[in-house]
């Protein structure tokens, strides 16, 4: 999807039959240079020409159906508009993630060679989207900084069973987890840039909103601002249109696509980090080529295409973060050679995956026969 269009990974990894078993978690045997040069060395050109290209596909599409839902659906009979609009906001919520995606590129310097280009674009489209896009760019770099630990990583960071909440047993059936998810997906996203939630523990109140939050530093503070400023601008701008349209008619037309991309934010991202076949380490055995290694590749069907491959090229992602996306499809199939077992792939369909992780992936521990005793592997019992 998209101009150019792209290879397809294979949905089983040779390698490893089965998903669910462990991945390494010693040192391997290869260096990030040794990687590097597996890969065709034109997956590392970025084209602004082509990246523009998928922002106006996107843009194009979501143009097309806010057309379509907003010209035609007032004239459809009352029990044919019942399932035109949630497919409308199904399919706008997919199409507006990969936006998402595309900004989110941005904040990672891959859509072009000029770094006030990928900061203007993203800080657009991110704002459009209602993310503060500078604030988010660095915790979110910080993230690929420290993936994997479980002192300094910035998101979905597992607990031990000795830091659960006393309530998280009482949550451990099928209720508590269908409870969980509804609010995870619904809230976790403004909530973690509003308050933090599963995001790194500080010693002091953290908000993505903040300049002089603990997440951020001197040189960061003015752009913090700037990302305020992006939010404040797109939310006056939504007031106004509320203002002409009415409320019913913005939460219809942009409101409920928007709580469908932030929970494919939440799900993909959920999923790239939380499996049980990953390890986590503390500051005794974390290193970051281990760190990026342990995370994995999801199988997402035909919206991988609209999610501009981001759900199943997330390995090479984490190791080549400047890489366009338009090129990791190639690079993947390049890498997995070499990675061998520590590359991971589960084509396990995402809503049941999403299912099983949080039954199964409920707190971090060590095995007790292991001497790596700085080496985490999920567990669920209680």
């Amino acid at each position: 999807m998209g101009a150019g269009g792209r290879m397809s990974v294979p949905t089983t990894n040779d390698r490893k039959k089965n998903p669910l078993d462990r991945v390494p978690h010693l040192k391997p045997p290869f260096t990030l240079g040794e990687i590097k040069k597996a890969i065709p060395p034109h997956c590392f050109n970025r084209s602004v020409i082509r990246s523009f290209s998928y922002v106006v596909y996107d843009l194009t599409l979501a143009l097309l159906f806010y057309h379509v839902a907003t010209s035609y659906f007032h004239v459809l009979p009352l029990y044919f508009q019942y399932v035109a609009w949630p497919i409308y906001w199904t399919v706008q919520g997919c199409i507006l993630t990969g936006v998402w995606v595309i900004a989110h590129e941005c904040g990672h310097h891959a859509f072009s060679d000029y770094q006030w280009v990928d900061d203007t674009v993203g800080l657009i489209l991110h704002s459009a989207l209602l993310v503060p896009y500078f604030s988010w760019k660095y915790s979110h770099r910080r993230h690929h900084s420290n993936t994997g630990s479980l002192d300094r990583d910035e998101v979905f960071v597992p607990k031990p069973k000795s830091d659960l909440s006393w309530y998280f047993k009482y949550l451990n059936n099928p209720l508590g987890r269908l409870l969980t998810l509804v609010i995870t997906l619904t809230l976790g996203w403004p909530l973690y840039l509003a308050f933090n939630v599963s995001g790194r523990p500080y010693d002091r109140f953290a908000c993505h909103f903040d300049p002089y939050g603990p997440i951020y530093n001197d040189r960061e503070r003015l752009q913090i601002y700037i990302s305020d400023v992006g939010i404040i601008t797109a939310s006056y701008i939504l007031y106004r249109i509320a203002l002409v349209k009415g409320l019913a008619w913005l939460a219809c037309v942009y409101g409920v696509p928007l709580l469908i991309v932030n929970g494919f934010l939440v799900i993909i991202t959920y999923l790239q980090h939380t499996h049980p076949s990953l390890p986590h380490y503390d500051s005794s055995e974390w290193d970051w080529l281990r760190g990026a290694l342990a995370t994995v590749d999801r199988d997402y069907g035909v919206l991988n295409k609209v999610f501009h491959n981001i759900t199943d090229t997330h390995v090479a992602h984490h190791l080549f973060f400047t890489m366009p996306h338009y090129h990791a499809m190639e690079a993947t199939k390049a890498i997995k050679p070499i990675l061998g077992e520590y590359y991971q792939f589960d084509g396990t369909p995402f809503y049941k995956a999403m299912w099983r992780e949080a039954r199964e992936c409920l707190y971090v521990e060590p095995d007790e026969d292991d001497p790596a005793k700085g080496v985490f592997w999920y567990r669920n019992k209680f």
